[in-house]
């Protein structure tokens, strides 16, 4: 039986493109495809690789080394910094280990709660002053400064002008964050020093920083200051260099103006509540004691050397206050100046005049007066030390003890004679 054929179809006019269109559609279905299996293929066929690499690694690291360890995606390798010199690496490890023996001191106290209120005149109306009245008490800051530790038992030093206020509350904060409760044990009566003990609980030990020998310092020389820095930065670090030695300034603040002798000078920023703080050598020893800033200046800051404080310290432990030896007379030192105005004979030494606002120029009951000292006498000799404005007597007599007795060379209207004294004792 013959198949049927049909007749040759002939499509539309509008019906000539499609078989095109679906030869072209089933050929990107061809290379698509391809393409998905190729994509397919070289995925599986690097993992396996990977997976054959990485158990081959893994056995020739476990094989070469035992102790090799491996990371895993949750482990980090952190990068010690690597100090850039010799001298950064000095300070690094300087500011590191005493950083744990420098304190911030807050100072409080109970201050008065003022109210406000307006009084009435006789007609009824409010007077539009106002006028305050006390409504109780209240517990607030009203200072900082900074100290260190100088005893395993948590004795600290500081400035005098910190710990001023009799009637305030101390409190010390460590460098991690711990609090303590301080007094203040003594104050020294011609130095900006005083010392204060931490009250530590039974046994409990605190780090310390060693001293060092601030007589071989050098102009020049590398020192690191550390402190409260404006009462709200504790434990700021600040570089600099020995700008000069054996100062003599007159600092004021808190109440309180002293002339100062033999300090140290240096560039190393000491911004307010820096005082107290350490000034560091290279080994991480204290030189000295921050203790004044010029006003006006940059970077001029003052130390009390740390030779100066050594004796306060040992007198604390031992007798429980600081004591200096005393001759008991006021004086001005003598040089071309005054030698000018006075009319003197001598170009050095040590006038004894009146104060000011009228005090005796000696004192009554001293070791001068009992040596029979006079007003206009001056003291050309302490003990066979000259005086001069370089040698001065407030320097010279701070080497000696209360008790000492000591020869004077003193000139008397134009009559030199010497006496002996027995120093007297003068603390705060």
């Amino acid at each position: 039986m013959p198949f049927y054929e049909l007749p040759e179809f002939k499509a539309p006019e509008k019906f000539k493109n499609f078989n095109l269109a679906q030869k072209g559609a089933k050929s990107f279905k061809l290379f698509a495809g391809v393409i998905f299996a190729s994509v397919v293929f070289g995925f599986l066929a690097g993992a396996f690789s990977s997976a054959i690499f990485y158990f081959q690694i893994k056995d020739y690291l476990i094989k070469t080394n035992n102790d090799l360890p491996l990371l895993t995606e949750k482990e980090t390798i952190v990068k010690e910094y690597l100090p850039q010199t010799s001298q950064e690496e000095k300070i690094i490890r300087a500011v590191k280990e005493s950083s744990p023996a420098v304190v911030s001191i807050v100072i409080s106290k109970d201050v008065p709660i003022l109210e406000e209120y307006y009084e009435r005149d006789p007609f009824g109306f409010l007077i539009p002053i106002p006028q305050y009245r006390q409504k109780g008490t209240k517990k607030q800051e009203i200072g900082g400064g900074t100290g260190f530790i100088v005893s395993k038992d948590g004795l600290i030093l500081t400035n005098k002008h910190v710990v001023l206020e009799e009637d305030a509350d101390y409190t010390v904060f460590t460098s991690d964050g711990k609090k303590f409760q301080a007094r203040v044990l003594a104050r020294d009566p011609f130095q900006d020093l005083a010392v204060m003990k931490i009250e530590q609980k039974d046994g409990e030990s605190f780090p310390t920083l060693n001293l060092g020998d601030s007589d071989s310092l050098q102009s020049g020389q590398t020192v690191v200051a550390i402190g409260f820095a404006l009462g709200e930065f504790r434990n700021t670090v600040s570089v600099g260099v020995i700008s000069g030695l054996g100062r003599r300034i007159t600092a004021a603040g808190g109440g309180l103006v002293e002339t100062l002798e033999d300090v140290i000078q240096t560039d190393a920023a000491i911004n307010k509540g820096n005082s107290g703080g350490p000034l560091l050598n290279l080994k991480g020893e204290v030189i000295g004691v921050n203790t004044a800033m010029a006003s006006g200046a940059q970077n001029i800051g003052f130390a009390i050397p740390i030779n100066k404080a050594k004796k306060a310290i040992e007198q604390v432990k031992e007798v429980g206050k600081i004591v200096y030896p005393f001759l008991g007379i006021r004086y001005i030192l003598v040089t071309e100046e005054v030698q000018k105005e006075y009319g003197l004979s001598v170009d050095h030494g040590a006038l004894i005049v009146s104060g000011d606002s009228g005090e005796p120029a000696i004192w009554p009951g001293s070791a001068a007066e009992k040596a029979g000292l006079k007003k206009g006498d001056i003291i050309l000799e302490f003990n066979g030390d000259k005086i001069t404005s370089n040698n001065s007597l407030a320097k010279i007599i701070m080497r000696y003890n209360p008790g000492d007795r000591v020869a004077l060379k003193i000139l008397r209207k134009n009559k030199e004679f010497r006496v002996e004294v027995v120093l007297g004792e003068r603390n705060e």
